[in-house]
């Protein structure tokens, strides 16, 4: 009893966190190689199924085996299953159970909920869980019900699961989707690119997830009185809108000009939000200009928001770095925003995320292209994708060999879990020492 309770004390709640993600890929990996799972009854290789658990609960949305056409409907059962998992957080996801059985949450519990979801006190921190879980099954429920109409009389019956999967996999940025044909294989929603509900409904399910919960606690609470707002929720939705409106005017007055009003504002519209880290697309990505492959790139590598169901870099991460060069700039010692100073560790966690990302991202696109032979753009491409746990691709994925597949596993795991987490459960046993070492100036720039 007494060497257990050791243990439990010994790992940190970056820890759980990682052990509690590897648990259920490998759970969900196992569950895919059954033969069941698959639509022709055969056993699925385990990399086949370790790649697809991985991008379903680090919600990326990269495949190897088209969803619909290859999995059966207890496989994509169980994606949807991980996706769900994933989204909402393994840990948000354990805690509920805790919750509904009416079990005491010990501090230590608390304080791993409070990491997980990036709360910024313990406090609340039960009842702001219980308020993500309703949250986030009325909303899911609220877009499947509002595109079953469409799915209904497309696809029949199964139109109606198709709604509640695309739902669950818009608002947790996962990219699944369940088109295959006649659309054809990883053929995502391009099959809808002008259908204006399908469009608005899936948007709107990405940016809400995209947000964070912490977001939309704050929205509930203060409607609609912007100054009432948390510091973090005034940088998440201003920085939230640059993103939105700046990429929109090159897609819709540069990108698609050529297209009709109806493709471009469309087409526009969805290529903006998609990459902040959704993975569904209605054009052909390999179609767009190199600028607007770019730009998409860069959407993807900063992703969504902190706490919420995105990956990515984070859009509090380029507010900071941002914000700090322009206090640089201005040659003031703190960085200030929204009438606030940031914290000098924010300063440096933010600079740690961004050489983390871009490190990862540019050798292991590195890698592939030097292993499979490949143009080095669009080996950065998806692994942009990866990293940012987003989804999108030029159709490489599926044609990867074994040492690619791993390099991408492992970028998807570490853009979901988060970097931060990755270091701090390494180095959760190093002791801090007071002591300071003496300081010298270094010239930089």
């Amino acid at each position: 009893m007494f060497g257990s309770a050791k243990i439990k004390k010994k790992i940190s709640s970056s820890q759980v966190i990682i052990l509690g993600f590897t648990g259920v890929i490998l759970l969900g990996a196992f569950l895919l190689m059954l033969p069941f799972s698959s639509r022709e009854g055969r056993v699925t290789s385990f990399f086949d199924a370790l790649f697809t658990a991985t991008s379903a609960v680090c919600v990326t949305g990269l495949v190897v085996r088209d969803t619909a056409t290859y999995w059966s409907v207890f496989g994509q059962a169980i994606i949807l299953l991980l996706i769900q998992i994933g989204g909402m957080g393994v840990i948000t996801v354990a805690a509920s159970f805790s919750m509904f059985s009416g079990k005491k949450i010990s501090l230590m519990q608390r304080s791993t909920m409070q990491e997980a979801i990036s709360a910024p006190t313990l406090n609340g921190i039960v009842r702001l869980t219980g308020f993500i879980i309703k949250g986030t099954l009325l909303i899911e429920l609220v877009g499947a019900l509002a595109m079953v109409p469409v799915f209904y009389q497309d696809f029949g019956s199964r139109g109606i699961w198709m709604a509640f999967f695309h739902s669950i996999s818009a608002f947790c940025n996962a990219g699944f989707d369940l088109m295959g044909t006649p659309g054809g294989e990883f053929a995502s929603l391009t099959r809808y690119n002008v259908q204006p509900l399908i469009n608005v409904v899936v948007m709107l399910l990405i940016i809400i997830g995209g947000i964070g919960f912490l977001t939309w606690e704050d929205i509930c609470t203060n409607k609609l009185r912007f100054r009432k707002y948390r510091m973090q929720t005034k940088v998440i939705l201003s920085t939230t809108a640059l993103l939105l409106i700046v990429p929109w005017l090159f897609y819709f007055f540069i990108e698609f000009s050529d297209q009709s009003m109806k493709e471009r504002v469309f087409h526009s519209l969805f290529q903006t939000v998609t990459p902040r880290t959704a993975g569904f697309n209605t054009v052909d990505l390999t179609t767009l200009s190199d600028p607007g492959q770019w730009i998409t790139l860069f959407l993807m590598l900063i992703g969504g928001c902190p706490g919420s169901t995105a990956g990515g870099m984070k859009t509090t991460t380029l507010a900071v770095l941002l914000c700090s060069a322009v206090a640089t700039f201005r040659q003031k010692e703190d960085t200030q925003m929204f009438g606030r100073r940031i914290d000098i560790s924010a300063v440096r966690n933010a600079a740690t995320i961004l050489m983390m990302y871009l490190t990862l991202f540019f050798f292991g696109a590195l890698v592939i292209s030097t292993v499979e032979g490949l143009p080095m753009f669009s080996c950065l491409f998806e692994t942009a994708s990866a990293v940012g746990t987003v989804g999108l691709s030029l159709g490489l994925t599926p044609s990867l060999g074994a040492v690619s597949r791993i390099i991408l596993i492992l970028l998807m795991f570490f853009g979901r879990v988060g970097g931060l987490t990755l270091i701090f459960a390494a180095f959760s046993g190093v002791k801090k020492t007071p002591s300071r070492l003496p300081q010298e100036k270094i010239t930089v720039g």
